[in-house]
């Protein structure tokens, strides 16, 4: 089954009502009308570590005519236009998975990025959404990746907002594309997020999430496969300071065969009541043979009262593979590498932030943007020093 077609609930779907959860990730529903999914309890499987409570606007099915604040930087040669919700779908992009995307793709008119067949950017597609204050927003932007096709597009959040995304990226067979998204929201701020990567024959995607600020983040990210060859490289980094709660679900559906995957994500927590959730799902069908793939989950904790959670989840329909693999860590603060530093003459904060910066250092030096990689950086240093305050 192709998840590129629209589908409507079916008997194992995990609903409020019959509490039943999905004998396989690929039963679960997929659809553009927002009916098709139950307004979540916090008791489904997909829901039961979001706070559901604190988010009623967003997943409501009316309201959300704000706007962010929008600034688009685009190279020469790509181009940006409003389509039609219906003339965008078209274009052959996944339909939502839960409710919220659902909601993001009812929001009207749909912004289209064009990067054309052949380009190689100089520079990066930038995508600045900026929220002056707390108005319900939702929105779906399309970016259409030509064949042959090598660029980078960095999608910045920032100020304040209820926020609901779905952003569907279609790169073109043979296409190189780094995404990098950039959650560096005030604390009220709300975002529920869906990023859909549909990866194309011989096509090598990295999509990056840089989780740094908002009261309550979720992001789903999604990798399909249009054609065998394809490689999807998931990275993350996250840090949760004090009643922050960040959320990061992937799901890598291999259905074409000799496609690889590898997910990599990061999160550190400090303060009280900070929360972060980590899930990675990875199905591997009886159709991909020679799959390769694996997913890792690393979590620091800085301080008592922080909580992450981390599950891994691998599915696997057929024995001919390459490999498949998983792994989740979380511990605390290193003692004795803090020891070491100070052994040797440094100061204990910058001890600790020189341990913080190396544990992030291995996915901050792959997003190939020196200027978001220092603005990271410099982010996690202030959340450190307010952390040691």
């Amino acid at each position: 089954m192709s998840l590129l077609a629209d589908s409507g609930p079916k008997a194992h779907t995990h609903s409020a009502d019959t509490l039943v959860p999905d004998q396989s990730r690929a039963e679960r529903t997929r659809s553009w009308s927002v009916a098709d999914f139950e307004l979540p309890t916090g008791r489904e499987e997909d829901w039961r570590f979001t706070p559901v409570g604190r988010l009623t606007d967003l997943l409501a099915d009316e309201g959300g005519s704000a706007e962010l604040g929008v600034t688009h930087h685009l190279p020469e040669g790509v181009t940006r236009s409003v389509v039609p919700a219906d003339e965008a779908r078209a274009l052959g992009m996944p339909a939502p998975g839960d409710r919220a995307a659902a909601v993001a793709a009812g929001g009207g008119d749909v912004t289209l990025i064009d990067i054309p067949a052949e380009a190689e950017l100089p520079e990066p597609v930038r995508i600045s959404l900026n929220g002056t204050g707390g108005d319900t927003v939702r929105a779906h932007h399309v970016v259409r990746v030509g064949h042959f096709a090598r660029g980078t597009i960095v999608v910045e959040h920032s100020g304040t907002a209820d926020y609901t995304e779905l952003l569907s990226v279609l790169a073109g067979d043979g296409s190189q594309l780094t995404i990098v998204s950039l959650q560096d929201w005030e604390d009220d701020a709300h975002h529920l997020g869906q990023h859909d990567v549909v990866v194309g024959r011989d096509a090598s995607v990295r999509h990056i999430a840089v989780t740094i600020g908002g009261g309550i983040v979720r992001l789903n990210t999604n990798a399909t496969y249009a054609g065998p060859g394809g490689s999807f490289e998931g990275l993350g980094v996250y840090f949760a300071d004090a009643g922050q709660h960040l959320e990061h679900r992937l799901f890598v559906d291999h259905e074409a065969p000799h496609c690889s995957s590898n997910v990599e994500y990061k999160g550190a927590l400090q303060g009280e009541t900070a929360h972060t959730v980590w899930v990675g799902d990875v199905l591997i069908r009886a159709a991909a043979e020679g799959t390769e793939t694996y997913e890792l989950n690393r979590n620091l904790v800085l301080t008592d009262g922080a909580r992450a959670d981390s599950v891994p989840n691998l599915e696997i329909e057929t024995g001919e593979i390459v490999g498949a693999g998983h792994a989740s860590t979380t511990g605390r603060f290193d003692d004795q590498q803090l020891f070491y530093l100070q052994a040797r003459g440094i100061p204990e904060d910058e001890a600790r932030r020189l341990v913080v910066r190396g544990f992030f250092n291995s996915i901050v030096a792959r997003i190939g943007d020196p200027e978001i990689s220092d603005r990271i950086m410099a982010a996690i240093d202030v959340e450190l020093e307010g952390g040691a305050a």
